[in-house]
Formats: C-alpha cells, structure tokens, sequence
C-alpha cells in the first residue's frame, strides 16, 4: 500500500503535495518523492529520499520546489527496496515525463527486456519504472493522453498512476486499475489522491474513479473517460468525513477497515507469488539456497502473539505437504530451552514489525547454533529482514490496528506457499497436486469475500452474547489455532477473559467452565475430525454453554445441536484457516464495539514489541 497525491492549479504545488503525503504516510514510509514542472523552464525537477516523510521535508526546506502542477507519493515497498533510486516518482530517459504507482505490474520483468533492448535505461529495480518508459515510447507519436492509453494497454497487474509532462505542462493525467485514485475537484485547481485525507484541507469535493477510467485534469477542468476512450459524466460527491475518518476509507475503525482488506490483500500476495501460466513460486528475497533447504531435517517456527498462531497453522500446513516435523515455540519460551537445533535447522520466524524483541533474540540463538534462518515480515528493511538468512514479505501494507488481522492472514498466505515451494523442490508431491493445491488457493480471496457479505448477521450475534463474562473457543486439527487465535482478538480488544482449546481436551478441564452464564465458539467446519466436534458440541449442550458454531455451508444438521450458526463456503479441510479467521475476527470487533472498547488502540498493548 502506497499513497499518491497530485496537484494542478495556481498555488504553489510543493505545500499541499508534502501535506498530501504527510496525510497518507500511513499508507507507507519507506520513502516518499515529489514531482513538479517548473514554470519558467517548462521542465520537471524532482526530490525524493528513502526513509519517512521527515526527511524529505528537510530536503525540501534546503532545496524547495517551485511550480503549480507536480505529483507526489509515499512508498511502502514492494520491487526494490526502500532506497534512493527505488523511490518514487520515477523519470523516463529524457527527464520529461515523472510517474508514481500504486499496485503491482505483473508482466514488468518482459516490459523492461523488451525496453532495454530498445535503447531505454532502467536506474530502479521497480516495477513502475517500465511504466514511464513505455509512455515516452508511445509519446513520440501521440498526446500524452493517448501514450498513456497505450500504455495501460500493455500492463498486467493492479495499478493506479499519477503523470505529468513537461512537454504538456498544463495537463495533470491519473488511471485507476485495481487500486484506488479520487479527483478533487476545486476552484481553479484540481486534486488526484490515492485517498482522501491527502486533500480535505483543500477540497470536499470528490469524484471517485472506478475501475478502468483515466482523468485528464487541467486547473479548470476534469475530464474523465474509459480506456478505450469514451467519455464518463461524473458529478463530485460532497465529503464530510473528518480526516481520521477519511484515513479509515469511511470505516469507523481501522481494524473493520483491515478485516475488510484481507480478500484484496490475498489476491494481490498470490499474484505477485504465484506466476499464473507456470505456477512458478517466485521468492525474490529468499535467498535460503535450495539444496540447503532439501537437507534440513526439521523447522522450528519462533513467533509471538498472533504470528504464533501463524506458525502454528503453518506447522499443521508443512508436516502435511512435506513430511518434515515441524515445532512451534512462542519467542520468549524459544530463547531460554536447551535448544536441539544445528545446521540441519530451518528457524522459521515469523513477525509483522519485524522489531518484535523475543523473536529477534531467538533468531540470534539459532544463527549462532548453526541454524539456517527464514522470515516472514511485513516490513521492508527492519532488524528481522536484515538477520535472516531468507525473507518472505508479507507485503500485507501498514496495519494500523494494534489487534493484528491482515497481517494474520498475510502470514498464514506466506506460509502456505512457502509449504508448496519446499514440496516441490523436496519432491515430495508432484507438480500436479500442487498445482491443485494453488488452483485452491487461489479461490480463498473469493470466499473471504464471500463471508464479508454476511457482516451484520455476524455483528448482531456478537451483540446478542457481549454480555458474557468469559468465552471458550474449540477447535480441532488444522483449527485448533484458529481457536486460539480467535480468543486472542476477543480478550485484545474487549478485554473479556477468553480462552482457546483443543476441542478434544474439554473433557480435561475446560468442561467444568461451561454453564448458562459463558459461551463458547466452536470451529465445526467440514473436515476430517467434523464428527468428533459434534460429539463436543453435545456435550456443551447438555450443560447449556451458549455456543456460537461456525459451520459450512449447507450443513443444516448442524442446527440440532446449536442454535447460533455463521456459516462458512466450503473449501478445503488444508485452506480453512484463512476462512474462519474472518468471523472470528468479526465476533472481537462486534463485541468489543458493543462494549464500548477502543478497538484500534486496546489498553497496555503496543502494536509492536521491542523489549523483552
């Protein structure tokens, strides 16, 4: 996630691109850039720089920016990492045309061959830079509109651009394509934004694009048309949202925000993991070598928290598809055993900041036994990147809610296609049951989706049990984390004691918890161990718990044992974690609302962990 912001009228662009993007640094902080034309030369002069927004600012204090048209974006990384000449915006080889992108290009890797073999330069390892170079190509013969358009045609990926010309100075040009891009509408001066907080000091008066639709602004017009060139009416929309609201995208809380991320987020990792003519996994951070990988012997995932559960599932995942044992060890318990690992190790670890304290102290126990380490992080650049061995990055963009959802799934993403990668080199499966198991995979996104259309059922069962004291959360096999995880988000944000259990160990304490007075969540999913949570499900009926189950879809038979059912699309048994965190994610928001909580920022909770 990345933000863009854009800016053509009779003021000085710089203030209100840099306010823009301080607005949007939310979105991503690894590096920002400004883009403008300057006025009296009709040339584009540029600033940018890695790291927060702050230290743009300080060069812009020393070497300011003039003109009244330029773009603007800050960066959360995804090809390249967060340096100088990765950072946006970027610059064909003339210095005439300046482009920042949101989203991913998919065929960038034979654009910029083909380019090359053109005579272009490429000064980035980013995905955008080709974007730039096909419109100067395409613009020796055409407008700037129409080498866009032409452009546009040739991508593959998600994307939503912002360009500017010094050959067509009066002309500021965005496209939307899978990533969002507004038009603000003002009085002599126009707006592009990649969300709304950018420009709400200036303007309330929004136009959003849909997909496939390119705006040509000039200072006194907007006009907005598809790519094959047809024209759009469009008529503003008046925004009264606040800024903090804007930045939640119209969500009252970032963390329903985020919970309504996880499908795009899903797609989006797969697409840029997945090549989806080959089925090629492609981890262009992993840089564990293969044949290093085919001789270890076990894993050890080290995590916290939510990236525990993570690992947890992943255990279930990699014992499946692999056939190599798999241990899971919360950070801080990790650091302090007598560990039995060598270099036969893989030490998985696995955290969102990648700052979390235990986990980076454990991955420095296991290095210095030998241990080959893998992590899987969020964030570009931060201590957990720079001391594994390999990286996979989430790429799940900032998470802003301290109970951690996005991030969650992302992970669990992560490890799933990290388990077929280590199948296929091991040759433990054929390629053809992987390619079923990514076929699957694929379909997650579409389901996710699915339950998110069932919202305010879920929130109006959630209400109806906010009053309880305690809840018990049951699940088996590859769920029995999913219970664990679900009453963590429960206890997190409502501060409601909640615990998660093997369902087949209610029996050894937990079934004396369980009357009219608590309630309990149970994971009975169609699976291979459904029957065995039906037997559970009685058992907790005949001491009238309150159960909330969350089932399958088209399991009616369900119903005569519990009243409360959310129910799931079928999938399979192996890809239900990424299901069945939704709802449960739901019920902790919808209780913790009901409760009055402040669900973004719990109490005694940071969203990242850096002491032990």
């Amino acid at each position: 996630m990345c933000g863009i912001v854009g800016y053509i009228g009779f003021r000085p662009a710089q203030p209100i691109l840099l306010n823009g993007l301080k607005s949007l640094e939310y979105r991503g902080y690894d590096s920002s850039g400004i883009a403008t034309i300057l006025s009296n030369k009709n040339s584009i002069s540029i600033r940018k720089s890695p790291g927060k927004i702050i230290a743009l600012d300080n060069i812009l204090k020393k070497k300011p920016l003039s003109g009244t048209i330029g773009i603007a974006h800050t960066r959360w990384a995804t090809h390249g990492a967060p340096t100088q000449e990765n950072a946006h915006p970027h610059l064909d080889c003339q210095s005439e045309i300046a482009v920042v992108h949101n989203g991913i290009i998919e065929n960038y890797v034979s654009l910029k061959a083909e380019l090359i073999k053109e005579g272009h330069q490429f000064v980035s390892q980013t995905d955008t830079e080709v974007i730039v170079h096909l419109i100067e190509k395409f613009f020796k013969n055409n407008s700037l509109e129409e080498a866009i358009r032409k452009t546009i045609a040739r991508l593959e990926g998600s994307f939503a651009i912002s360009v500017i010309s010094s050959k067509e100075p009066g002309v500021l040009i965005g496209a939307r394509m899978g990533s969002p891009l507004i038009v603000g509408v003002g009085k002599g001066e126009n707006f592009l934004a990649s969300d709304a907080p950018a420009i709400l000091d200036s303007t309330r008066d929004i136009i959003f694009l849909n997909e496939k639709e390119i705006v040509v602004l000039t200072k006194d017009k907007v006009r907005v048309t598809d790519f094959s060139g047809k024209e759009i009416p469009k008529t503003p929309s008046k925004i009264n949202w606040d800024v903090e609201s804007a930045q939640k995208a119209g969500y009252p809380h970032f963390m329903l925000k985020e919970i309504n991320e996880q499908p795009k987020n899903l797609e989006n990792f797969l697409k840029a993991r997945i090549n989806k003519e080959t089925n090629r996994i492609a981890f262009q951070e992993q840089n564990i070598p293969e044949e290093t990988l085919k001789n270890i012997t076990n894993i050890s995932v080290v995590a916290c928290g939510t990236a525990y559960h993570a690992g947890f599932v992943g255990k279930y995942i990699i014992e499946s598809l692999c056939a190599i044992p798999v241990a899971v060890d919360v950070s801080s318990e990790f650091r302090y055993r007598d560990l039995l690992i060598d270099k036969n190790t893989l030490v998985v670890a696995i955290s969102q900041s990648g700052e979390t304290a235990d986990t980076l102290a454990g991955v420095k126990e296991a290095k210095r036994r030998g241990a080959s380490v893998l992590a899987i992080c969020n964030v570009l650049g931060s201590t957990l990147t720079r001391e594994a061995d390999g990286v996979i990055y989430t790429h799940a963009g900032p998470e802003i809610g301290v109970a951690s959802t996005k991030a969650y799934t992302a992970q669990l993403a992560a490890l799933y296609i990290f388990a077929f990668y280590l199948a296929e080199i091991r040759k433990i499966l054929p390629q053809e049951q992987i390619n079923k198991y990514i076929s699957q995979l694929r379909l997650i996104p579409h389901l996710q989706q699915e339950v998110l259309k069932d919202q305010q059922s879920i929130a109006d069962l959630a209400h109806k049990h906010s009053h309880f004291g305690s809840f018990l959360y049951l699940g088996r096999n590859i769920n029995y984390p999913s219970a664990l995880e679900g009453a963590l988000k429960l206890k997190e944000i409502s501060y409601i004691p909640a615990e998660g259990y093997a369902a087949g160990e209610m029996k050894h304490g937990p079934i004396a918890l369980i009357d009219e007075y608590r309630a309990v969540v149970c994971i009975a999913c169609e699976s291979k161990v459904y029957e065995k949570m039906v037997s559970n499900l009685q058992e907790i009926k005949a001491r009238k718990g309150k159960i909330i189950t969350i089932a399958t879809q088209g399991d009616e038979k369900i119903r005569e044992h519990t009243e409360e059912v959310i129910y799931v699309p079928k999938c399979n048994e192996l890809f239900s974690p990424l299901v069945v965190a939704l709802p449960l994610q739901l019920i902790a928001y919808h209780v913790a609302v009901k409760r009055g909580c402040d669900v973004d920022q719990p109490r005694n909770l940071a969203k990242s962990v850096t002491v032990e």
